[in-house]
């Protein structure tokens, strides 16, 4: 299949798993009425808390996670194919993952990918983020087989990194996923350029569901969905930070065109770094 309607899950994703199960659904089965037959939510989707005490006394594996595990069924019932854009959720060694969860049209998970690159920074405007003390990183990057094509998989600050999206690319991925929940500061500046050139680059469709919003743990996200093709065309977009439900229209035959045209990746040559 070459045509495929997406749909973008926009959220402002609260302190629990029970209320961000709540507030998800209703959109997901928004999405699924207008159509779409893949749907994606942002980073975080199953709960947001920066506190590290109070994160490490609500988060619950995977197969125990209350969000998840309502998301999968409703993907079952409603037979959509649906990315829970990460799932923030322990491993069995004790420590957390921010995990995405990519499900088939049965609520079937047929992959996962953690998180590469830990969002480490001190902003200008003061604020501070050392994701590193929270999440253990992932070491693995990921492409998923799906009826309309390979998904390469990535989350927030994975967009800063070239040669991931590069990497996946070449391992055959014509739709990167960029779930986020990017700061405002960083959104408002960086946000659209970095996923429309990273579908330039690539020459693939890039979907990024955001969270959007003051959230109940203090930070502030930009939200501003965003779905690009692979010509580096914006397709649909939020406008605001507000709750609601992206709708883009992907025809894969446009990534074929797309490397043909700027055929980057055949050109690639190794070099000696300087």
């Amino acid at each position: 299949m070459t045509q495929l309607r997406a749909a973008l899950v926009q959220l402002r994703t609260p302190a629990d798993q029970a209320a961000a199960l709540a507030q998800a659904a209703p959109l997901v089965r928004q999405a699924a009425a207008a159509g779409a037959q893949l749907i994606l939510t942002p980073e975080g989707t199953n709960i947001l808390q920066r506190d590290r005490a109070a994160m490490l006394a609500t988060v619950r594996p995977l197969e125990e996670d209350e969000a998840v595990q309502g998301l999968l069924a409703l993907a079952a019932e409603l037979k959509v194919w649906l990315l829970i854009g990460s799932a923030l959720v322990l491993r069995p060694d004790g420590k957390i993952a921010n995990r995405t969860v990519l499900a088939d049209d049965a609520g079937r998970v047929v992959a996962t990918y953690d998180k590469i690159h830990m969002f480490d920074v001190d902003l200008p405007n003061g604020d501070t983020y050392r994701e590193s003390a929270l999440y253990e990183p992932g070491e693995q990057a990921a492409v998923a087989d799906t009826p309309w094509g390979r998904l390469g998989l990535t989350i927030c600050y994975d967009v800063r990194f070239p040669y991931l999206h590069r990497a996946l690319a070449k391992a055959g991925a014509e739709i990167i996923v960029v779930p986020a929940a990017f700061t405002r500061p960083t959104g408002a500046a960086h946000w659209e350029v970095l996923l429309r050139a990273r579908a330039i680059e690539t020459g693939a469709f890039v979907l990024a569901p955001a969270q959007g919003g003051v959230h109940a743990d203090g930070r502030e996200t930009w939200g501003h969905s965003l779905a690009v093709d692979p010509w580096g065309r914006v397709l649909a977009r939020s406008d605001d930070d507000e709750l609601g439900v992206v709708i883009a229209d992907l025809d894969l035959a446009e990534v074929a065109k797309a490397r043909a045209a700027i055929p980057s990746l055949a050109n690639e040559r190794g070099f000696a770094a300087p």
